[in-house]
Parts: C-alpha cells; sequence; structure tokens
C-alpha cells in the first residue's frame, strides 16, 4: 500500500492535477494518480513497450534482409547507395544500379578505357586508310584514278 504525503501551501500552489504528491520511498513530487501508482498500468505500459520494442527489431530485420548486395563484389549496399540506386531521376538513370560505389567506379573507369581505345582504333583505322590512299596517289596508275 502506497504512503502518499503532501502540504496545503503545495495543493494551493499546484492544484492536485499536478506534482504536489511525495510518495515515501520515491525522489520528488508527483501528481495524485503516479503517486498512488497502478500496477495494471504500469504493466501496460511495459507490455506495450516491449511490443514496440519487438516489431521495431522485426521491421529492421526484414529491411535488412531487402537489403540489395552487389552484383560484382557481393558486399551489402549502404543506405546512401541503396536510395541512390533505386531513385528515379528521369534526366538521368544510375548506370549500375545492381553494384556498389566501388564496383560502379571500376565498371564506369572499365567503360571509358574501352571507348577510349574503340576511338583510337577508328582512327588509327583512319590513318591507315589515309596513308594507302596517298600511296596509290603516288604511284604511275595512281595519278589516273583520282
Amino acid at each position: 500500500m502506497p504512503i502518499v504525503a503532501t502540504t496545503l501551501e503545495l495543493l494551493r500552489e499546484h492544484g492536485p492535477a499536478r506534482p504536489a504528491f511525495w510518495r515515501f520511498g520515491r525522489e520528488g513530487y508527483q501528481n495524485v494518480w503516479d503517486a498512488i501508482g497502478n500496477p495494471r498500468r504500469d504493466a501496460a505500459l511495459a507490455r506495450r513497450a516491449e511490443d514496440a520494442r519487438r516489431s521495431q527489431e522485426q521491421e529492421a530485420a526484414e529491411r535488412e534482409a531487402q537489403r540489395p548486395v552487389c552484383g560484382g563484389c557481393g558486399t551489402t549496399f549502404t543506405d546512401d547507395r541503396w536510395k541512390a540506386s533505386t531513385t528515379v531521376d528521369w534526366g538521368r538513370e544510375d548506370s549500375h544500379p545492381h553494384l556498389c560505389g566501388d564496383c560502379k567506379a571500376r565498371a564506369l573507369e572499365a567503360e571509358r578505357q574501352a571507348e577510349q581505345g574503340e576511338r583510337d582504333r577508328q582512327e588509327q583505322e583512319r590513318q591507315e586508310v589515309e596513308v594507302a590512299q596517298d600511296s596509290k596517289a603516288g604511284c604511275w596508275l595512281g595519278r589516273w584514278r583520282s
């Protein structure tokens, strides 16, 4: 059984609904309902808090289970990379949504090098064609072909 005490000055100053009651064994003043205590309410609040904690843990586990992994190295995506890979940008699309940031950078570098190699190859072919045309123009039959 709780033992609760107050004074007339505290009741006049705070009123009966405010922290004006002191329960023996507790620190500080409380309102009358908290000072008297309600074990059923305390148990219900504890159950509700435990249920909320469990549901948050379950949601976090489900979210982690849905987190994508990199197609290149197999590491899980960071929150930023996951958001970037699923964001729809109408102007430009993510070129490699299945890769993490490091693998994406390596893939973009490889593509850039392949494009550069293709440009170099085309330039070399063009120069070979020009050289071949110049050599044909230099021979005695080449003068009448042009």
